[in-house]
């Protein structure tokens, strides 16, 4: 196919009730597009308010194709911009992260901004007089992005002007956040190191899709943690205390029925969680001490409400992962239509002991790094498939596990733990973010 740039018609026709076609997966010009339009009218991960702890610290990413920064002002608000001079074009900040001091500065011209991102100063700015130069758009300094909603100290950002409010946009999926966050006796998360980072060679959908995909993990994870488990068997001898490592890796083992029993719960708008009754996470070891913290804070019920919902991964759509359980969110950026960079953060619990987020490092180094040995199986399965989409003996991609034909979008319900439906869930959101405006869009380039 093709031919798509301002055809919302034949974008939405890639997904079909229980399918999707692959070009969603390889087409270049598709790939452009969701930079285009599925991004900026989404809502999209910025970063967390932790990375801005002093005046000046800044943190920069991208939505789609606009590179955007975040900075902490000295009145300690927080702002979002297009990360851009606006007087050439110039990135203001080309680190990950930093701090600007009292104000930016534009390293081409020495244009200066506050950091809520007005502008301060410009060299022989007498040049600019009687010129008209304030009523320019420059005269206000880095445009700010306007849809901007902090909660509970993550940042997300929309670049659409119009579109779906914050709130209707998430909705009760924002409980995920609200249980990772309630895990801290003080109600309090930080990041305190950076990110694993490294490129994955395959499309980024096909990450959002494995976070839920519970088919996978006793047959693609079967040489790395099915080999970690048979070892541990040989070798425990008389001990009954299981090592760290096996707790993370033996439940990738567990049995269809354990996955079809723990349950996934969809949103509206491409939101989803696997482990409603349970989770790959539920029987780790209990940490000393902590549960009396959760008590003195919270009191008994709500204590241990908190500490036994054990969600396993939460899909934020369109393209990060939350595990609230051992409080990592991964945010999978597109940077080609078959190359995606990943993050994998973790957030210290403020207040709880250092045992957790001692487990919560080994957790992000043993499954989710580059030199795991449960990462390569994924990653293996992503290139094949990625490679495999190009055969021309079947251009569809099949979800019809557990489809029923009578499957309503956009609503609240918790499923089967092994159906494919939030992935269909995530596909119609797709379908309707991405075409979300296009025919205004293609009417204005008329």
């Amino acid at each position: 196919m093709a031919g798509y740039a301002g055809n919302a018609r034949s974008i939405a026709a890639l997904v079909r009730e229980a399918e999707v076609h692959r070009d969603v997966y390889v087409d270049p010009e598709i790939f452009e597009l969701e930079m285009a339009h599925l991004f900026p009218n989404s809502w999209v991960y910025v970063g967390h308010a932790s990375q801005l702890a002093k005046p000046g610290d800044f943190i920069t990413a991208n939505i789609g194709r606009q590179p955007v920064m975040a900075s902490r002002h000295t009145d300690g608000s927080i702002h979002v911009f297009y990360n851009r001079c606006p007087h050439k074009g110039v990135k203001i900040a080309s680190e990950p992260c930093g701090n600007a001091g009292k104000f930016f500065r534009c390293p081409y011209h020495a244009w200066s901004f506050r950091t809520d991102g007005s502008l301060l100063a410009i060299p022989l700015k007498k040049g600019y007089e009687s010129t008209g130069f304030g009523d320019t758009q420059a005269n206000e300094g880095l445009s700010r992005i306007k849809n901007v909603a902090i909660y509970r100290d993550f940042i997300f950002a929309r670049l659409s002007g119009t579109g779906v409010s914050f709130e209707d946009y998430f909705g009760p999926s924002l409980s995920t956040i609200d249980n990772m966050v309630d895990r801290s006796p003080q109600g309090k998360l930080e990041v305190v190191a950076a990110p694993i980072r490294y490129m994955h060679t395959c499309n980024w959908k096909m990450l959002v899709e494995n976070q839920t995909d519970t088919c996978h993990p006793m047959v693609a994870h079967e040489s790395s943690a099915g080999t970690a488990v048979k070892v541990w068997k040989r070798e425990q001898g008389d001990s009954t205390e299981t090592p760290m490592a096996v707790q993370l890796y033996g439940p990738f083992m567990s049995p269809y029925e354990f996955y079809e029993q723990s349950g996934i719960r969809i949103w509206p708008n491409g939101h989803g969680h696997t482990g409603v009754a349970n989770s790959i996470h539920s029987n780790y070891s209990d940490v000393d001490g902590y549960l009396e913290q959760m008590v003195a804070a919270y009191g008994e019920t709500r204590a241990h409400e908190i500490l036994g919902d054990i969600r396993h991964n939460t899909v934020y759509f369109p393209n990060v992962m939350v595990k609230g359980a051992v409080q990592i969110l991964r945010n999978f950026i597109p940077v080609a239509v078959d190359r995606t960079l990943v993050e994998s953060w973790v957030y210290r619990l403020v207040g709880a002991p250092d045992k957790l987020y001692e487990r919560a490092l080994m957790y992000n180094r043993f499954i989710n790094a580059p030199t795991s040995i449960v990462g390569h199986d994924d990653l293996e399965m992503y290139e094949r498939a990625q490679e495999g989409l190009k055969s021309n003996g079947n251009q569809w991609i099949n979800l019809r596990r557990l489809y029923e034909p009578d499957e309503q979008p956009d609503v609240t319900a918790v499923i089967n733990g092994t159906s494919e439906r939030q992935m269909r869930n995530q596909f119609h959101a797709w379908a309707k973010f991405m075409t979300m405006g296009m025919d205004k869009h293609a009417e204005v380039a008329e």
